[in-house]
């Protein structure tokens, strides 16, 4: 059996990401990644069993680098506004960094591998993200919620602004370009919708 090359590998990754984004799912074939990477199929075959495996672990393996990268520095202890606004910092400055990680992910959301790999990365954000709120409530900084809908309020916002910034427009064909103001007058927004208001 031929040696993993991590090189590699890692342009194989990387390659996949940038034709799945291009081409969708349907589109997407384990040639014509082969033929982006200039290696051959049977190097692919090294890697991953076939083109669903090989999606599978591409979007596990970038979805927990990503992951890693937004919980690096947080602190589940964090008092919320500022828990909110450390969140919304690291996850858009991943999120815009990796803007093809970005699109991957919207694509997979909406995918038949969308099962496949959640389980696999929810574990960890579930952890950090429900002690953060368990603390919030116990100390009276917010009201107890579905996840859905805290969610849905705390983190959607967000996720939308950067949307509109990797197309490059907003409603209606608008121009969108997302600035340092805007992120921080939406997250501002949030905190306030979600804190208790002081009896």
């Amino acid at each position: 059996m031929r040696n993993r090359d991590a090189d590699k590998q890692q342009l194989v990754k990387q390659k996949a990401i940038e034709l799945l984004v291009k081409d969708g799912f349907e589109g997407f074939s384990v040639n014509k990644l082969a033929k982006a990477c200039g290696i051959s199929v049977a190097t692919i075959y090294i890697y991953y069993k076939d083109k669903d495996d090989l999606i599978v672990q591409v979007a596990i393996e970038e979805a927990t680098r990503l992951t890693n990268e937004i919980l690096a520095d947080f602190n589940p202890e964090l008092p919320f506004a500022e828990g909110i606004r450390q969140q919304w910092r690291s996850r858009t400055k991943q999120l815009l960094e990796n803007p093809m990680s970005a699109v991957f992910f919207e694509q997979l959301r909406s995918s038949t591998y969308q099962d496949k790999v959640h389980g696999s990365i929810v574990s960890q954000f579930k952890d950090a993200m429900g002690k953060f709120m368990h603390n919030a409530i116990e100390r009276g900084e917010i009201d107890p919620l579905p996840l859905e809908v805290y969610w849905s309020v705390a983190y959607a916002p967000m996720y939308n602004l950067i949307r509109f910034h990797n197309e490059g427009k907003s409603i209606a064909g608008r121009n969108f370009k997302l600035t340092e103001e805007i992120m921080s007058q939406t997250c501002e927004l949030v905190i306030k919708a979600l804190k208790k208001t002081p009896a």
